[in-house]
């Protein structure tokens, strides 16, 4: 019931950010002015990270779950592309904009390495399920679905800071980190967890 509630919640989450996402892509109005200025000066890289970085959020929590996954495998695969795509698009465009992050070369070093971080751990989860490794693909997607997540704590890290009254500049250089490290530090409590379970020669196997 714990897990079903968890599930519930992310999903929730994770689909708001996306409709945010989606809203700040097409009703200009509604972006915040430091995206008014990304929009200007490097409008596809704004426009590649908040299409890519929705579509992979959005997908996410569906690929997680083990139920819907072993009743629509054929949903799960084409789904997983989908997510594929969406974080190289969406990382790309985050390589480019973390340069002119807000408030200098803390947060900037913090996007820039979740970025790189995010690519390489879905790398490595298609590489696995390329190379018909179920298990190892499984704990690379989890990595890569909580470094995904950082858009959601991003969102509720902020507004907490400013509630609690701490300054938005350090608050920013701190959640720039914060909304992302902690998250990947979860997925591999998780991921041991599960390594402790034996998994059957069979699950090796997996189609993409």
């Amino acid at each position: 019931m714990i897990r079903k509630i968890g599930w519930v919640v992310m999903t929730v989450l994770a689909l708001f950010i996306a409709l945010y996402a989606i809203a700040l892509l097409f009703v200009p109005a509604m972006r915040p002015p430091f995206m008014r200025d990304r929009f200007l000066v490097i409008p596809l890289a704004a426009f590649m990270h908040l299409a890519g970085s929705a579509l992979a959020i959005a997908v996410g929590p569906f690929q997680l779950n083990a139920r819907l996954r072993n009743r629509f495998i054929a949903v799960h695969r084409w789904m997983g592309r989908s997510y594929v795509v969406g974080v190289l698009i969406g990382g790309i465009g985050a390589l480019a904009l973390a340069p002119r992050a807000q408030f200098g070369l803390p947060s900037a070093t913090g996007f820039g390495l979740l970025a790189i971080v995010w690519l390489t751990a879905t790398a490595q989860g298609y590489r696995y399920i390329r190379a018909r490794n179920q298990p190892l693909h499984r704990r690379w997607m989890i990595r890569s679905y909580a470094l995904t997540f950082a858009a959601v704590m991003l969102r509720i890290y902020l507004p907490l800071s400013q509630v609690y009254g701490i300054p938005f500049e350090p608050a920013y250089q701190t959640i720039a980190w914060l909304c992302w490290v902690p998250n990947l530090i979860l997925a591999e409590w998780l991921i041991l967890r599960q390594r402790a379970v034996p998994v059957p020669e069979a699950s090796l196997i997996h189609d993409v």
